[in-house]
């Protein structure tokens, strides 16, 4: 957690100062429906985003310096939306359920123990039949100008199992600041299939 709070002290190069263009076009497809969840929203330009077309979102980070920098912009915006510190692998915590729910970015920074506690904490905040999207670095991006771990499609398949619908993946693009990055990704959407405790409570 320092180490990306300490990144947001200044302008880290996943910071692009707009949303992804792949939220975007998800978007103007009509795929973001309803109260939305932005996972890892960073300085929020994707939670403001989703704000600005009318949906009700939440915007959560493990990384404080993140999270101000996003409150600022809300305010300055004139946007209505909640942005809070909170652990990507605990959202229970919230007492919330969502209809979408986006992750841009954080699902490649986990190790292999924490996947299926992040899958299960996804879970716990959409409700059924609620959709999740994910973003992530694909095995195709090269390593040699380092960056965040890359994901097969098959290691994503792997992760979101019990409890999960996979509507599609497809080939993407993740942009950066970094000169000569092509940014190859994998945008995966799934679809939240069963049912858990507290389903029918806060909305």
């Amino acid at each position: 957690m320092q180490f990306f709070d300490r990144a947001y002290e200044g302008s880290p190069p996943w910071d692009i100062g707009r949303p992804q263009p792949e939220f975007v076009r998800l978007c103007e497809e009509g795929q973001i429906v309803g109260r939305v969840l932005d996972v890892g929203c960073g300085t929020g330009e994707i939670s403001l985003y989703f704000a600005s077309l009318g949906h009700p979102t939440w915007g959560v980070d493990f990384a404080p310096n993140a999270i101000r920098q996003a409150e600022v912009k809300a305010a300055g915006r004139n946007l209505p939306l909640t942005f809070l510190v909170a652990s990507a692998l605990d959202l229970a915590e919230l007492g919330e359920r969502f209809d979408t729910v986006t992750d841009c970015g954080l699902f490649h920074t986990f190790l292999d123990d924490h996947r299926p506690v992040y899958a299960a904490s996804i879970r716990s905040a959409l409700r059924p039949g609620g959709r999740f999207f994910v973003l992530c670095f694909s095995e195709d991006e090269p390593t040699d100008w380092g960056g965040p771990r890359r994901v097969s499609r098959e290691e994503i398949r792997a992760t979101f199992t019990d409890g999960w619908k996979f509507r599609w993946i497809r080939r993407a693009r993740f942009e950066t600041r970094i000169p000569g990055v092509a940014g190859r990704a994998w945008l995966t959407a799934l679809e939240r299939s069963d049912s858990l405790p507290g389903d029918s409570g806060p909305r």
